[in-house]
C-alpha cells in the first residue's frame, strides 16, 4: 500500500494521458490526447501549481451530489445538519471526499486505485470510498464505490463533476425527459418536460447560461468538437440523473453523471427511491462505473 502525498500520478496508454491529484480530492488533473505532433485537452487544462480541487479536470461526488437546502435533512428520525463547504454557495454541496485527501492503493501505468475513509461527525456516517481509473488506448473507465461503514443505515449517492473545455462549435447530443428550474441558490423550484433552452439533443454546449439538473437521462452522452482527434462519448449505466453547467462566459461546461437528484435530500423519505438516493446497510456498498472515450 502506498500513501498519499504530494506526488501526481500520471497514467497512460495509446496517445492517451491521465494525471491525478491524489491529495487534492481523489481528483484528475488532466486527460489528454497527445499526439501527430500535438496535445489535445479532453478535460480542461489544469495549472500544476493549483492546490485548489475546483481548478481541477475532474473530482468525485460522494455520499451525495449536488446540494442540501439549508445544510438540513431528516432520516430514520435523525435531523442532519451540515455547514456550507464552498465559499461563496450557502448549500453544502457534493459531500466531504473532494475535500479530502485519497491515498493510494496501487498504481501502475494504466491502472490506479484510490481509497478516501470518512469518519463520522457533521456527517454523521462512516464510510470508505473507493476510485479506480483504469486508461486505455480508447479512452478511461472510472470507478467509484462508498461502502457504509457505521452501524446504522446511511443515505448515499454518487457522482464525477468532469470540466470540458468548450469553443462555440462544441456541442452535446444526449437524451433527457425532465429539467429541474432552479433559484438564485441553485436549488430546484419544480420539474418540467426537457424543452426549449432545456432540450439537450445535437446543440451548442457552450456559453449556455445552465446550471441544471435533469432526470429521465439515457445514460450517454456525445460531445464534439472540430478542435478534437474524434468525438467523445461519455456514459454510465448507473447514474440516471445528469447535471449540466454551462455559464455564458464560456470557456469551460460541466457534464456530470450523478445516480440522484439535486437537493433530493430534502425530499420525504418515500421519494428517495424515485429521486436516485439509495439507502446503505451497514456494511453494504454501491458503485457508480463512467466511461469516457474517444467515438473512432
Amino acid at each position: 500500500m502506498l500513501h498519499a502525498d504530494h506526488t501526481p500520478l500520471t497514467l497512460r496508454a495509446g496517445a492517451l494521458e491521465l494525471i491525478l491529484r491524489p491529495e487534492l480530492g481523489g481528483a484528475i488533473a488532466g486527460l489528454a490526447w497527445v499526439g501527430e505532433g500535438r496535445r489535445v485537452p479532453l478535460l480542461r487544462e489544469t495549472r500544476a501549481d493549483t492546490d485548489s480541487v475546483l481548478d481541477m479536470a475532474c473530482f468525485p461526488l460522494v455520499p451525495f451530489v449536488n446540494r442540501i437546502r439549508g445544510g438540513r435533512f431528516s432520516f430514520h428520525g435523525r435531523e442532519v445538519t451540515l455547514k456550507p463547504n464552498m465559499a461563496g454557495d450557502i448549500s453544502p454541496l457534493h459531500g466531504q471526499g473532494w475535500l479530502g485527501a485519497w491515498t493510494v492503493e496501487s498504481c501502475n501505468e494504466r491502472r490506479a486505485e484510490l481509497r478516501f475513509d470518512h469518519a463520522a461527525g457533521e456527517w454523521p456516517w462512516a464510510y470508505e470510498a473507493r476510485q479506480v481509473f483504469g486508461l486505455d488506448e480508447n479512452g478511461l473507465t472510472l470507478s467509484l464505490e462508498c461502502r457504509n461503514t457505521s452501524n446504522d443505515a446511511m443515505p448515499c449517492g454518487l457522482g464525477q463533476h468532469p470540466y470540458f473545455p468548450c469553443e462555440a462549435e462544441t456541442r452535446i447530443d444526449t437524451e433527457v425527459l425532465t429539467a429541474f428550474e432552479i433559484d438564485e441558490h441553485v436549488l430546484p423550484t419544480g420539474e418540467v418536460p426537457a424543452t426549449g433552452r432545456y432540450d439537450l439533443k445535437n446543440r451548442a454546449v457552450c456559453g449556455q447560461g445552465l446550471d441544471h439538473g435533469f432526470g429521465g437521462w439515457g445514460g450517454t452522452v456525445l460531445l464534439t468538437d472540430p478542435a478534437w482527434p474524434a468525438p467523445l462519448r461519455l456514459s454510465s449505466e448507473q447514474a440516471h440523473f445528469f447535471q449540466l453547467y454551462s455559464p455564458e462566459t464560456g470557456g469551460i461546461f460541466v457534464a456530470e453523471p450523478v445516480t440522484h437528484a439535486n437537493a433530493a435530500l430534502n425530499e420525504p423519505e418515500e421519494r428517495w427511491k424515485e429521486l436516485g438516493l439509495q439507502v446503505l446497510e451497514p456494511g453494504e456498498a454501491m458503485r457508480m462505473t463512467v466511461r469516457l472515450e474517444l467515438v473512432r
